[in-house]
Formats: C-alpha cells, structure tokens, sequence
C-alpha cells in the first residue's frame, strides 16, 4: 500500500468528518496542534470551525490539549 491510501485508509476510519479531505486535514491539524506547531486559533481556523467547538471535537475525542508549558503543568500538578 502506498503512503497516500495508507493515510486514506486511516482517515477514512474517523467518523467525525464525511469526506476524506477533511478527515486527512484533521489528523494534520490535530499533530501539528499537539506539536505545537500552530495554535488553537490556527488549528480552528483550518478546520473552519469556531475555537470552542474545535475543543468540544477534542474533548469528546479524547485527545488532551493544554495551553501550559509542561513546566506548568507539572507546577499545577505538584500542588
């Protein structure tokens, strides 16, 4: 399987999003997000969808994202 149906097959597994178009934007989006490559206000925007749907969609997906450092977050954890 070449790397293009091998990435189709995995997006088409997302049930979120109807076309495979998106669902590949998605997955993009999400690692790049998680990379912290782009921001949340990026990340939205690329998906076309409002910031605070944009974290219910993560919410529900499970799929953890913090606006701290991990220094901060291990501050606020050792409270």
């Amino acid at each position: 399987m070449t790397t293009k149906e091998t990435r189709q097959e995995i997006a088409s597994n997302l049930q979120i999003f109807q076309k495979v178009e998106q669902k590949e934007r998605f997955l993009f989006v999400v690692g790049a997000l998680v990379s912290r490559v782009i921001s949340l206000q990026k990340a939205a925007e690329m998906m076309e969808l409002e910031v605070e749907v944009f974290l219910q969609l993560l919410e529900l997906m499970g799929i953890e994202f913090y606006y701290l450092t991990d220094d901060d977050i291990a501050l606020e954890r050792s409270w």
